[in-house]
């Protein structure tokens, strides 16, 4: 089913993306029925509609078939949260979103998998932590900017659905204290812009705690970086190699910052094998 969905929601995504005419900062959809295509059960689709509407990076939604689909495209503005976001130095990435429903299948995914924790790492509005929560995971969302994390705090009350944001820098956390027993760990940022260094303490902290069932997801890109030899697996082969994990999975879905772009966002669904490598500085 998760397949067919990924595939059915890159399709909208492009068809909607030709047909836009709006000059919203930001903007996706939502398909507004549950359907053959895209059969997320009524509770859940309202939980993602809910978090769109009390979320107000949107100011705007309306109604919109497309591609035979019933919608609702909503449009928004990162600009205050993104100028806020970039005063945390070159590892912490400025907010830039996944789409609603990207996240939900990114939690819909590793609930699949057997993960029963979700940790989201650098999560902006706290979207995938949100859509763990959703899908039945005790779910931590981790992120560095005090006003983003303000905005998760209002939306966990608002949407009653709590993602226990934390506003902490990743690099210093205690992720034991969250007593973890199986949980998956996403890191957002691109490797090639400076992500990898933010990746590497992670992971030296998540070897430390000895966890025999941690996966770890990466967002990647498709295009090529100047002054970056690693193209592989969305620029992180050099970091999956050091730390000897596994490739799982790669799920590509449409985020704020491929809207006109025909190759979507890919996320890479790692875990750990034996023996680990808690250090290859």
């Amino acid at each position: 089913m998760l397949e067919s969905l990924v595939r059915n929601l890159v399709q909208l995504k492009r068809d909607f993306a030709c047909s836009y005419s709006g000059n919203a900062h930001i903007q996706e959809v939502l398909p507004s029925l549950v359907s053959a295509k895209f059969p997320f059960g009524a509770d859940n689709l309202h939980a993602l509609h809910d978090f769109a509407l009390k979320n107000p990076i949107y100011f705007g939604h309306y109604h919109e078939k497309i591609s035979e689909t019933p919608c609702i495209v909503y449009e928004g503005d990162i600009n205050e949260y993104w100028l806020n976001s970039i005063k945390h130095g070159s590892s912490c990435q400025p907010f830039y979103p996944t789409w609603i429903m990207s996240a939900f299948v990114l939690a819909c995914i590793a609930k699949e998998s057997g993960y029963r924790e979700l940790v989201d790492i650098g999560s902006g509005d706290g979207r995938i932590a949100f859509c763990g929560s959703v899908v039945g995971m005790r779910s931590c969302s981790i992120e560095i900017d005090d006003v983003l994390v303000q905005l998760q705090a209002k939306l966990c009350e608002s949407t009653r659905q709590n993602f226990d944001p934390k506003c902490y820098d990743a690099l210093e956390f205690d992720y034991a204290s969250l007593h973890l027993k199986k949980p998956i760990f996403f890191i957002g940022g691109l490797a090639q812009m400076g992500g990898d260094i933010l990746a590497n303490g992670i992971i030296d902290r998540i070897n430390m705690m000895n966890l025999d069932d941690a996966g770890i997801v990466f967002t990647g890109t498709h295009i090529t970086r100047p002054l970056s030899s690693d193209s592989k697996d969305g620029g992180w082969s050099a970091l999956i190699n050091r730390y000897n994990l596994k490739i799982v999975d790669t799920v590509s879905l449409p985020t704020v910052w491929t809207f006109d772009q025909e190759l979507e966002t890919p996320y890479i669904y790692t875990k750990f094998t034996q023996p680990k490598k808690n250090n290859s500085h």
